[in-house]
């Protein structure tokens, strides 16, 4: 008898990148402690974040970094893997923040992923990754929050 997946392996199961789907990623900091609590840090993962695949063809749609997680709604682009563009997301930002002196590991293995369905709402699954600093508590409205974007919001 085998024995059943756990952990990282669990999240792994069944996990399948399509070209031009939309997931809804979830990865969060290593022990989940609070990294980007600090502004320079969550500075840097954000810069990261706006650049990283500008040359690959997948696109942030919005994304919402926590304290201690981030939330990026990503649709790939051809011959995409969601593991090696998260992968990318993850070791870049990691990077940036390392620079500025923080020794510690930055993001836990592995992550998250649900793929949209064709009848889910984009902009309301849009509107709950945004929403996450309200939901916690964090801001009173979302413009008094600074580490988010989407690519609905002209700048």
């Amino acid at each position: 008898m085998s024995k059943p997946l756990q952990g990282y392996q669990h999240l792994r199961k069944g996990r399948v990148s399509i070209d031009h789907q939309i997931y809804l990623i979830t990865t969060v900091t290593h022990q989940r402690s609070p990294v980007f609590a600090e502004y320079s840090r969550a500075c840097a993962a954000c810069r990261m974040f706006s650049s990283v695949l500008t040359q690959d063809h997948h696109t942030l749609l919005c994304w919402v970094l926590m304290p201690d997680h981030v939330h990026w709604l990503l649709q790939l682009g051809e011959d995409g893997d969601i593991s090696k563009v998260v992968g990318k997301l993850k070791a870049t930002s990691a990077k940036a923040v390392r620079r500025l002196g923080f020794t510690g590991q930055v993001w836990a293995v592995g992550f998250h992923d649900h793929a949209l369905r064709n009848d889910e709402d984009l902009l309301a699954v849009a509107r709950y990754v945004v929403a996450n600093p309200l939901r916690a508590g964090l801001v009173r409205r979302i413009s008094e929050y600074p580490y988010w974007d989407a690519v609905w919001i002209n700048n």
